[in-house]
């Protein structure tokens, strides 16, 4: 019995031991083991090729220039004697790459940093001089000359995110939104994804937009074919520069489907930019982006009407009020094309003192007669 068993052994060992060495053995197994490994190796190789493109266009956006006749106008009104801090606020969100560089270096003040997103309090942080050598520094291009780098896409970015902007502000007004000063910003800013995936990918827009007809259709393209969209990417490039959360959340989530608040808003903007300039847009998305943000078909359809003369002539209430509760109701009689001797009577007050308040307001507000006074005030919103 015991021979007997003393032979089964070697024989049972051997039997277990054939099936590993034919599995080990097996040419299809290993081909497609091998298969497995290049597939993942080929995978990781391309996400890491993404990386290196997105940051090298990162990188690139640096340089992004402002139009010549931007910076130009806000070297001028940062350059008058009595600087009115809501000119400069206008000139600097009137281009991408002016909002950009004033609030990056107004997030790197002590005490401030990730927390200044409207330009009007970057502007109030910075000071007049700083804005003013800043806009000496940056980079610019012009209708006439072509960058060689970014070619005519500065120019056409800049057009949409204004028409996005006045679009944004309208719907804001509409609607009574409390954040109309950040509004500015992100709208301006909502489509910075776009010139990332521009300088990254050479095929971007035409290749990966191909057949895509509304602002749905492309970002859905380009997340089946980059595995990313502008939107996302644009939100990386916010929080990258060290913007506020506040700014780069809307700019990430201004495409989602369920969006709400400030995103809605851009998203709406963004959509009527589109039609304004002719392009082709989902109504049924349209009015569901409307719903959102308060605005029922009768309101959208009012908005639609008027956007293409819409321009925003809001006033912008940065500068504290120089003048007395006084000067004001003398300036302001002035304005309704009152007389001196009638201000003074209304305010019972002599007429050389009418004269030596309006001597004061003059002053002030840096006028020669009474029409520039009344016309600084009520640029500034003071009247």
């Amino acid at each position: 019995m015991s021979a007997t068993v003393s032979k089964a052994r070697p024989s049972s060992r051997k039997a277990a031991q054939q099936p590993q060495v034919e599995r080990a053995k097996d040419p299809s197994a290993v081909a497609s083991s091998q298969r497995g490994r290049t597939s993942a190796q080929g995978e990781r190789h391309q996400n890491e090729g993404h990386g290196r493109r997105l940051t090298a266009a990162f990188e690139a956006l640096e340089a992004f220039p402002a139009l010549a006749e931007s910076r130009d106008r806000l070297l001028a009104v940062s350059a008058r004697d009595h600087v009115a801090t809501a000119d400069i606020v206008t000139a600097v969100e009137s281009d991408v790459a002016l909002t950009i560089a004033v609030l990056r270096l107004a997030n790197q003040a002590q005490g401030a940093r990730g927390r200044v997103d409207t330009a009007a309090r970057a502007v109030e942080l910075l000071k007049a001089p700083t804005v003013q050598a800043l806009a000496n520094r940056v980079r610019t291009f012009d209708f006439f000359e072509r960058a060689s780098v970014w070619d005519a896409a500065p120019e056409r970015f800049r057009l949409h995110a204004l028409a996005t902007q006045s679009a944004a502000d309208r719907i804001a007004s509409e609607v009574g939104d409390e954040h109309r000063d950040r509004l500015m910003v992100t709208s301006l800013l909502h489509d910075i994804g776009k010139l990332v995936l521009l300088h990254a990918y050479p095929g971007y827009p035409a290749q990966v937009h191909r057949g895509a007809r509304t602002p749905e259709e492309r970002v859905h393209q380009e997340r089946r074919e980059l595995g990313v969209d502008h939107a996302l990417v644009g939100g990386v490039l916010a929080r990258r520069w060290g913007l506020p959360v506040t700014v780069a959340t809307v700019i990430e989530r201004h495409h989602n489907q369920d969006v709400q608040g400030e995103a809605a808003v851009i998203r709406l903007g963004d959509m009527l930019a589109h039609y304004e300039q002719g392009g082709q847009v989902s109504p049924s998305e349209m009015l569901q982006t409307a719903r959102a943000v308060g605005l029922g078909p009768e309101e959208l359809r009012r908005v639609l009407y008027e956007l293409p003369s819409s321009v925003s002539q809001r006033r912008r209430h940065v500068d504290p009020c120089p003048l007395s509760g006084r000067e004001l109701g003398v300036l302001q009689r002035l304005a309704d094309g009152k007389v001196y001797k009638q201000i003074a009577h209304e305010l019972t007050l002599s007429t050389s003192t009418v004269r030596t308040h309006l001597h004061n307001i003059y002053g002030k507000l840096g006028a020669v007669d009474r029409a520039q006074a009344v016309l600084s005030a009520t640029e500034r919103g003071w009247l």
